[in-house]
């Protein structure tokens, strides 16, 4: 009979030991529901930091987009016409 082999690792990048302070009450839930609280954790802080960049972008580019936004209220969308929907 084969062993399946180990789900690979989601990420080989170096990791680092980080402090991190939660409520007492919901590690002792995570780890009763036997959630692995590091894993958790990035999941959560990678979803913040996708967050924050997307925010960041729109800020950066605000104006272009306005810009962009008000070219099109005035001259319509650009191949409108070839449009068959």
């Amino acid at each position: 009979m084969r062993m399946a082999s180990p789900a690979p690792r989601r990420s080989a990048k170096p990791r680092r030991a980080t402090n991190v302070s939660l409520p007492v009450d919901l590690i002792e839930e995570a780890k009763r529901l036997d959630i692995n609280i590091s894993q958790a954790c990035q999941q959560g802080l990678e979803k913040q930091v996708s967050k924050s960049r997307a925010e960041r972008w729109i800020e950066e580019n605000r104006e272009a987009i306005e810009s962009s936004n008000a070219w099109v209220e005035k001259h319509g969308l650009p191949l409108a016409r070839y449009r068959q929907f």
